[in-house]
């Protein structure tokens, strides 16, 4: 870990209202993972954040967004997420979304290919093709035309342009955690 988590006591000015935000945001929609350590302190993404508060409210506001305008239905969501987090090896964004996806269920057999970058068999219409869309944005260039008709096809414009944001947002959550080597806890 590169940065310390800030503990509550230990807040500037700038960050306490950040900090209540995402405790706030963190609690009503991300509740299947560790988010907070025994101190209070905010944990993955949300730490980084923190310590640099204005691009930090910046990147929660997009998230926030992007979960309060969800119009994807949830398993294709999550799908998208473990494909971004898989391509980039971001261990705590895996971590979280494999949580996220068991409440689903999502088997082990279809968690277990989409950490390890193997398209699950068993998946629906909708979620092959946020599989795919995924798998080829994040693995660079430009939508291929396919993909990108068939996902208008399956999720029309507005879905197709959520699918393709939170891929980018997932790449920037995956940079986060990466970059700052943000561990994960231990399961509980």
């Amino acid at each position: 870990m590169r940065l310390p988590p800030i503990a509550p006591a230990d807040l500037t000015d700038e960050q306490k209202p950040l900090y209540d935000d995402m405790k706030h945001g963190i609690a009503s929609s991300f509740s299947a993972f560790k988010t907070i350590d025994a101190n209070g302190a905010l944990i993955g993404p949300w730490n980084p954040w923190l310590h640099e508060p204005v691009i930090g409210k910046g990147v929660w506001e997009l998230t926030k967004a992007m979960t309060a305008q969800a119009t994807l239905a949830d398993k294709p969501r999550q799908i998208a997420i473990l494909v971004t987090g898989a391509h980039f090896d971001a261990a705590y964004e895996i971590y979280a979304h494999v949580a996220v996806a068991e409440t689903e269920p999502m088997s082990p057999q279809r968690l277990s290919q989409l950490c390890a970058n193997i398209k699950p068999g068993d998946l629906s219409a909708e979620e092959s093709v946020a599989y795919d869309v995924a798998f080829a944005l994040v693995n660079g260039g430009v939508l291929p035309e396919p993909c990108y008709r068939l996902a208008l096809d399956t999720f029309g414009q507005h879905g197709t342009n959520e699918l393709i944001y939170l891929v980018g947002l997932y790449a920037l959550v995956s940079m986060t955690l990466n970059g700052f080597n943000v561990p994960v806890p231990e399961r509980e």
